[in-house]
């Protein structure tokens, strides 16, 4: 009886201490400081219309662990959280709190507009991905700017609208689970898939 007791006690500290060191860790935040209007006045507007361009600092808001935790319950269900479906196109890259189309992904954009030409049938799904810094909120929102970036880019190359779909994964499905500037240089990326 008394083993049975210490082997409870025993898993119940176990998950606790798992549930504290991936849940708990320390997240920069940052916010919106300017909103399209302001970046107009300014005269930073996209070149691009419909694309939008926003300024980010560090704020001083509490981070969230939210996107943490369900990578954790991932992680504990048996999922890779960085399995992807992979893709016959080069993912794009941004700058970070961007979502701006960047030059170096205009030729990236320029291939799957003209797959997606060829192949008038075809549905292609564009996920929004950011790196871990920010809460988890904010990167999803930051992951649905990027991916409706790329949806614009590629309807202003004569892409249907009707042929993409977006969706954001935030910070929750990261290429690299490093911590370093190179990491989440990998982790800030729109990644298409065919449907």
């Amino acid at each position: 009886m008394r083993f049975g007791n210490a082997l409870k006690w025993s898993v119940l500290v176990l998950a606790a201490a798992m549930l504290f060191s991936t849940g708990c860790g320390k997240k920069e935040t940052v916010k919106s400081t300017d909103s399209q209007a302001q970046e107009a006045a300014a005269g930073k507007a996209s070149s691009q219309p419909g694309i939008v361009s926003e300024s980010m600092k560090p704020g001083d808001a509490p981070g969230s662990i939210a996107g943490s935790r369900v990578a954790a319950a991932e992680a504990a269900a048996g999922m890779a959280v960085t399995e992807e479906t992979p893709s016959i196109f080069a993912d794009i890259r941004f700058d970070f709190d961007k979502s701006t189309i960047r030059e170096d992904a205009k030729p990236i954009l320029a291939k799957v507009a003209g797959y997606m030409k060829k192949n008038a049938g075809a549905k292609l799904q564009i996920e929004g991905h950011c790196d871990e810094r920010g809460t988890a909120e904010y990167n999803l929102a930051l992951g649905d700017r990027r991916a409706e970036s790329a949806r614009k880019y590629l309807v202003s190359l004569g892409i249907s609208g009707g042929a993409l779909s977006i969706i954001s994964f935030g910070e929750m499905r990261p290429l690299d689970q490093g911590h370093t500037d190179e990491a989440w240089a990998k982790n800030r990326r729109a990644h298409f898939v065919l449907k």
